[in-house]
């Protein structure tokens, strides 16, 4: 029953009600339910009365005539009431729920945060309205107006590492191994396979122009790009422009080091001035972007040279994108799996010698995987990510997908280092891998490792001995969606609003998750972070071998892995037969792979030991069956 109203306030002189509409009147979103009285006389036809509390409130002071503005706490103002007439609290707080509190308390279960009462949902109501609406309309118009994140990085910056980072020394070069004897082949398919270090022998030689090597690795693209579907846009005058001016270097007698004139791709998450950065998105596929991302600039500078955009899974989500999806070299009939398909893929079928991927939840580690390449997830922070599409600041890293893990040392040395875009971005202290004793590192391996790794290793002197990460936060995963579904829905949350998810190539992805992502609180989201910070200092605590060998694409571990934002090697041993193969014999192989893992700012240690592997075996130097699958097992021409 409904409870009986209030009788009218007595009247009261014209004067006395003017200067009460002035200084009392609330509109009608305020925060305690007003009551409004229809009078006769006066010329008044209605004025609202604020039914007081017992002790305070918040009121916004009149703005000579403007509207009353709730968006930014110092225009509230307290103010405190005496009154005779004071009306009590079962009056403040209507018993009815209206229909905005019953709104609110049947979405509250979605929250897990359904045990307010009808009295504080109405309260909760009116904040929202007036205070938290308004606020995060504001910030939207500061920051969110662009999407991918590429500017206005949060001021919340992780930090991964273990150590004391004041005692960091100033950055050194690694000294690379140099090798001779390397002679050119005669065949453009040999050349194609070459690693970093022998083309650049060529280079340096001037048995090969980089020139040349474009010519190469151009045609390769051209030829393979359209059947494995890795390649959005081919960079010909650039990558001819760039090699012209390596040649130019080198007869002037200037060699810029081991990237001199070597080509390569970048992810198309990753800007280059002038040439589209579509990000993998039928939204965003004609977009260009007046933007120069550090790791671009970096590769520049050592003389490399760029010769086309690879696929990134859209937005940078599995292996789909608004052109396909990206296959895999050994098995064309599978997928490479994202979401940074393209540099896995094309490195592994010898269109390029090297590609820069991205990682925030095992897009480094998968594909790489699948296609059977070396790669490096580099410790959280070592390459800035400045001109980069961004799905989460404290998750993303760029890495290096390469036919070795030599190769991956040499690419690492030329893009590390911090960039001022990039609050993230260190000088990670990395040790040069090419001077670890591996004799003196103790090396663990989990349950899933690939014992042949542990045998070549303990054959090589490392000491090797069984292991396991113990930690008690059993919420691994979640901490992770939540975290990267929530920062990825900020830097994406205009394109949400526009409803361009609707246009998503698979709608099963992103568009699912950053609408459940909307659900998230930003207590809960906070709260992830704390368990993610009890899951680091337990892991930090269990770690007690310089390594570890493990399953690289085990979920739990992927989880994990990024974050704690420890690196690991993707290293090739070895591959099976293919299940249901066509009829007939066929060259298609699944690719076996394992991961080298190692703590925080330890990626030199993961880096020698992977070399050491590699040094005995030929895994990594498999060529892909993109030409000769086997008789009747066709591919297109």
């Amino acid at each position: 029953m409904r409870e009986p109203r209030r009788p009218l306030p007595p009247r009261r002189p014209l004067l006395l009600l003017l200067l009460s509409l002035l200084f009392f009147s609330v509109p009608e979103t305020a925060a305690a339910p007003p009551r409004t009285s229809g009078r006769d006389g006066g010329g008044v036809a209605s004025i609202t009365w604020m039914a007081w509390p017992m002790k305070c409130t918040w009121l916004p002071l009149p703005t000579c005539g403007k509207s009353h503005s709730y968006d930014l706490v110092s225009k509230y103002h307290k103010i405190w009431k005496d009154t005779k007439d004071a009306v009590p609290a079962k009056d403040v707080f209507r018993k009815e729920p209206i229909s905005g509190a019953i709104a609110l308390k049947g979405s509250m279960k979605y929250f897990d945060a359904d045990f307010f009462n009808d009295s504080k949902l109405r309260e909760m109501e009116d904040g929202a309205k007036e205070f938290n609406v308004p606020a995060f309309r504001d910030n939207r118009k500061l920051v969110a107006l662009e999407n991918g994140g590429l500017n206005n990085p949060s001021a919340l910056v992780f930090k991964s590492s273990w150590s004391d980072e004041s005692k960091i020394s100033e950055k050194k070069s690694f000294e690379y191994p140099h090798t001779s004897s390397v002679h050119r082949p005669s065949k453009d398919e040999d050349i194609a396979f070459m690693s970093i270090i022998e083309l650049v022998e060529l280079i340096r030689t001037k048995q090969v122009t980089s020139r040349e090597l474009t010519d190469v690795f151009l045609k390769r693209l051209k030829r393979y790009g359209p059947v494995i579907e890795s390649v959005i846009t081919v960079t010909d005058d650039l990558a001819y422009k760039q090699a012209k001016e390596a040649d130019d270097l080198l007869e002037q007698g200037k060699y810029l080091g081991p990237l001199h004139g070597i080509p390569y791709g970048l992810k198309d998450i990753i800007a280059v001035p002038e040439y589209k950065t579509t990000w993998g998105s039928r939204t965003f596929e004609n977009q260009v972007l007046d933007i120069e991302a550090s790791v671009y600039k970096r590769l520049k500078s050592t003389g490399a040279v760029l010769v086309a955009k690879l696929v990134t899974g859209s937005l940078a989500y599995d292996d789909i994108w608004f052109g396909g999806r990206t296959r895999n070299p050994w098995n064309i009939e599978e997928f490479s799996t994202g979401s940074s398909a393209g540099p896995a893929a094309s490195t592994s079928a010898g269109m390029v010698p090297f590609a820069i991927g991205s990682e925030t939840a095992g897009s480094i580690t998968y594909p790489a995987a699948r296609c059977g390449v070396t790669a490096l997830r580099p410790t959280f922070g070592t390459v800035a990510r400045t001109g980069v599409m961004s799905i989460s600041e404290s998750l993303d890293k760029l890495g290096p997908f390469c036919r070795s893990a030599i190769d991956c040392a040499v690419v690492l040395d030329a893009i590390r280092g911090k960039d001022a875009g990039d609050p993230s971005s260190r000088e990670v202290p990395i040790e040069d891998p090419f001077h670890i004793d591996i004799t003196q590192v103790t090396v663990g391996y989990l349950d899933s490792a690939e014992m042949e790794v542990v045998y070549v290793l303990s054959a090589k002197g490392v000491k090797l001995v069984p292991f396991k990460l113990n930690y008690t936060v059993e919420s691994v995963q979640s901490i992770l969606n939540i975290t990267m579904d929530v920062d990825m829905l900020a830097h994406f949350d205009n394109w949400q609003r526009e409803q361009h998810d609707d246009d998503f190539e698979a709608q099963d992805q992103w568009p699912v998750e950053l609408r459940r992502a909307r659900l998230i609180p930003a207590v809960d989201y906070l709260q992830a972070q704390r368990a993610r910070g009890k899951l680091i200092k337990e892991v930090k605590e269990s770690f007690t071998v310089d390594a570890f060998i493990g399953n690289v694409t085990d979920w739990e571990l992927v989880c994990l892995g990024n974050l704690v934002g420890m690196p690991v090697a993707v290293v090739p041993t070895g591959f099976k037969n293919v299940e249901n193969p066509p009829k007939g014999s066929t060259r298609r192989r699944t690719t076996v792979t394992t991961g080298i893992y190692a703590p925080p700012d330890h990626d030199h240690i993961a880096l020698a030991l992977a070399m050491a592997y590699q040094s005995v075996t030929d895994h990594h130097k498999q060529r892909p069956p993109i030409d000769d699958l086997g008789p009747g097992d066709n591919i297109q021409h």
